[in-house]
């Protein structure tokens, strides 16, 4: 059931709330600026002073389909503030972190920026007269907030949790791309809290919302997200599996897709084959759970394989362009470097395997994408990037396409020369598709 903000209940019907975030990333920076159209007051934290500086004028950090929007609303109403430091924390009454947890070389995830936020923070409470309660919006492994973020807390502010202080989890389950429309149409919203009153100040932060609402511990919290991204991705895996073994019986999957997808027990989201699923949730989430189990003794086979199939799934573009020409020497176009259209996040994009694996074996790459070329040049310099798609195909041996982006659909954009596609976003007269 697609759940939205309830019509009785506008912004001006409701309590207004003075709310901190720590951290303006994708889930930090689309979180305050939701919590302000919901007519909350709303101070986001950031640390990096040329960011706070830019999202102070009205410039967006991020591409996100409507952000930019909201920050020019609630900039100009006063309604949406950044600062660089937690001076006006104490202010508030209730702080959601929302800050990164990447994944180390061995698959556990990275906490220091958890922890670190945790004591600012803590520090800053010891100013405040009265009940805060901490809200951790950060994906983490179940056990992370009651043995890292408690401990931190209390340390540093000299408070007890429970007391003093509120604790709560609130996972958030926004998709890039749609981020600001998943905010403010939940199917559910999670709480996870030490007490039934830090459960109720969180709650009253969504009091605009008719969906479900699920109550349970911290941890259970905590692996509620964890387990609903590692099934998505796994669901992503199967489907690619299913492609490939497709692919040498001449069916195509897409069809196969939709004919599952009418079945209520699987339903249509996240069956679409392809060359794999990237950005900073998935592979994190999934590789971040499969080493805690390895930690408890346990072998997570169906985590561990979710995250091999993936893997290996972009590099059957290189199997099939390698089935049509030698690669080395030859100029190859790839189109689409974030990780999913609508988005400029190129974390663990699967155009990085591909690029790296073109680039191993002698082609001479040239790559475009309508927003993530910026972020990519950041890491890969010396690519050739092209302005145009056009611009990136002309003059090419080959065109391989890596993300769905609507620039790449016109088939007109390639002429006779031979597309590897990735994501079934075109079909021309000289097409191969991943599985199809």
């Amino acid at each position: 059931m697609n759940q939205r903000v309830n019509p009785l209940r506008k912004a001006d019907q409701v309590r207004r709330m003075r709310i901190s975030v720590l951290g303006t990333g994708y889930v930090g920076l689309v979180t305050g600026l939701c919590f302000s159209e919901l007519g909350h007051e709303v101070l986001c934290i950031e640390k990096i002073p040329e960011r706070v500086d830019m999202l102070r004028k009205g410039s967006c950090p991020i591409h996100e389909p409507g952000v930019k929007k909201l920050l020019t609303k609630h900039l100009k109403k006063g309604t949406f503030e950044v600062t660089d430091t937690t001076d006006d924390l104490p202010e508030t009454e209730i702080t959601f972190i929302c800050v990164g947890t990447p994944s180390r070389k061995d698959g556990s995830m990275d906490l220091s920026s958890l922890r670190g936020a945790a004591n600012d923070v803590g520090k800053a409470l010891r100013r405040k007269r009265g009940y805060h309660v901490v809200t951790v919006k950060s994906t983490v492994v179940p056990g992370t907030t009651e043995t890292v973020v408690l401990p931190s807390l209390e340390r540093s502010s000299k408070k007890k949790v429970g007391r003093e202080l509120g604790l709560a989890v609130n996972p958030e389950f926004l998709k890039e791309g749609s981020a600001v429309e998943d905010f403010m149409r939940p199917d559910r919203i999670v709480i996870g809290a030490v007490d039934e009153k830090s459960k109720a100040v969180v709650r009253s932060v969504y009091e605009q919302f008719d969906c479900p609402i699920v109550e349970v511990t911290l941890p259970t919290a905590e692996m509620i997200k964890m387990a609903s991204n590692a099934f998505l991705a796994a669901k992503i895996s199967f489907m690619n599996e299913i492609g490939n073994i497709c692919k040498t019986m001449g069916i195509d999957v897409r069809e196969v897709a939709r004919g599952m997808g009418y079945d209520r027990r699987i339903g249509s989201q996240f069956l679409r084959a392809g060359a794999g699923f990237g950005g900073s949730c998935f592979p994190k989430d999934v590789s971040g759970l499969a080493t805690e189990a390895r930690a408890r003794g346990l072998r997570p086979l169906m985590l561990e394989s979710t995250l091999e199939v993936n893997r290996l799934q972009p590099l059957r573009m290189i199997e099939l362009l390698e089935n049509h020409m030698k690669i080395r020497g030859k100029k190859i176009a790839v189109l689409g470097l974030a990780f999913k259209p609508d988005t400029d996040d190129t974390r663990e994009a699967r155009s990085r395997i591909v690029i790296a694996e073109l680039l191993k074996k002698g082609a001479r790459v040239r790559c475009h994408d309508p927003q993530a070329m910026e972020n990519f040049r950041r890491e890969f310099p010396k690519l050739d990037y092209r302005s145009t798609p056009e611009e990136c195909v002309r003059g090419s041996d080959a065109v391989l396409i890596v993300t769905e982006w609507p620039d790449y659909a016109a088939p007109g954009l390639y002429g006779s020369k031979l597309v590897i596609d990735g994501r079934g976003v075109v079909r021309t007269e000289n097409y191969e598709g991943i599985c199809w």
